[in-house]
């Protein structure tokens, strides 16, 4: 198995443990909890900013010393609705009491600045179409460049219909070369509806040192180190990631593989 794909771990409590360290990188860390309703997830931010995602589910959610209250919507995924999303600064504590069956991201990255804890979402977040075609997804956008809102974190969430690619034209953004490009370090947990389904992503250099594709299922959560990183849904099955990107600076610069830039030129005219 690729070490670019990182399986979950057991069907409940934290399934997903990605730090920098385990990754071989500098920036990007992803956990993820699977609880039950009544469950508890307590972690310190230390050095590190979060952005926690309630992916599906509701959770009563203090952090930073501030009661949250009940966050949360959506049962599914799947359901694509805005998600309830929270920053938390470095330094705080954060916790997640499970109020129905829960599934809940943690996106972290080194905490520069001074960002308050607060709720990004779901207000000021709407579904939005990109691309064209077979190429079509749509974007929820929780914590891009255009919301000052965190030091290092990059969140968003894409839905990608079945038969569909996403992340395409191949692109990457693997050099600390702004404004033409930024170094990115990235991870995608995948979603896959209906469950039993499975996606396909490809990470790659235009050198070929790197070329891995996978087989994502459920749960899968893919890292992207540097290179090109597609992905396609079959027929039959949409696909849903939550991307987490960080590096030096927090913008989202990037470059298209020459040989394939002719796609973006065509739907862009």
């Amino acid at each position: 198995m690729s070490r670019l794909l990182v399986k979950p771990q057991g069907v409940s409590g934290k399934l997903h443990n990605i730090t920098p360290a385990s990754a071989g990188w500098g920036y990007v860390g992803f956990g993820l909890y699977h609880l039950a309703e009544g469950e508890t997830a307590v972690e310190a931010t230390g050095d590190r900013e979060v952005i926690l995602v309630l992916v599906e589910g509701k959770a009563q959610i203090s952090a930073a010393g501030m009661d949250f209250g009940e966050m949360g919507d959506r049962l599914s995924v799947f359901e694509k609705t805005p998600p309830h999303c929270l920053y938390v600064p470095g330094g705080s504590d954060w916790t997640a009491q499970a109020t129905t069956p829960c599934v809940l991201a943690v996106c972290s990255a080194p905490a520069p600045g001074d960002y308050p804890a607060q709720r990004l979402g779901p207000d000021d977040i709407t579904l939005t179409p990109r691309g064209k075609g077979q190429n079509t997804r749509y974007i929820n956008n929780i914590a891009m460049e255009d919301r000052d809102v965190a030091g290092s974190l990059l969140v968003t969430e894409v839905f990608t219909p079945d038969g569909n690619w996403s992340s395409y034209p191949s692109h990457r953004h693997d050099e600390d070369n702004f404004p033409h490009m930024t170094y990115l370090e990235e991870t995608y947990y995948h979603r896959l509806n209906p469950a039993q389904g499975f996606g396909v992503q490809r990470v790659y250099t235009e050198d070929g040192s790197l070329d891995e594709t996978m087989a994502v299922k459920d749960g899968d959560v893919v890292l992207v180190p540097r290179g090109h990183h597609p992905c396609a849904a079959p027929y039959g099955y949409e696909m849903y990631y939550l991307n987490v990107m960080a590096g030096p600076l927090r913008k989202w610069r990037f470059q298209n593989d020459p040989a394939h830039d002719w796609i973006a030129v065509r739907d862009a005219g």
